[in-house]
């Protein structure tokens, strides 16, 4: 409810629409993102992975809308897309060093290289 709340307070109006991220809201099982685009609140969820590699996943959402804008896309199916290459990313994610690790950048890419790269 709060993230509903935060999304109709950041709209600014127009054909814009406000994307709240509740990745690290850790109350379910569930990873939801709350979207309002003046009329109507979309909540897209995807399942949670235990992992502690999540580290920059909010730039790389930001990134992923940004890209499918760019491929045409229409908002919503954008942020969509991007949600659902964040959380294949995130259950690929890379353990690295001693903090919190990457996620999987790669996820949906595939090369001749791939295999050789442990892709």
């Amino acid at each position: 409810e709060d993230m509903q709340a935060v999304a109709r307070e950041l709209w600014t109006g127009g054909d814009q629409m406000s994307v709240i991220k509740g990745g690290h809201l850790e109350r379910t099982n569930e990873a939801v993102d709350v979207t309002f685009d003046g009329k109507i609140l979309h909540h897209l969820s995807s399942t949670r992975t235990a992992t502690s590699n999540t580290h920059g996943t909010g730039c790389t959402f930001s990134a992923a809308i940004a890209a499918s804008l760019a491929q045409g896309l229409s908002t919503l199916p954008a942020v969509r897309k991007a949600k659902s290459y964040v959380s294949a990313a995130i259950r690929q994610s890379l353990q690295l060093g001693a903090g919190h690790g990457p996620t999987q950048h790669m996820v949906d890419v595939s090369s001749p290289w791939s295999e050789d790269l442990g892709l």
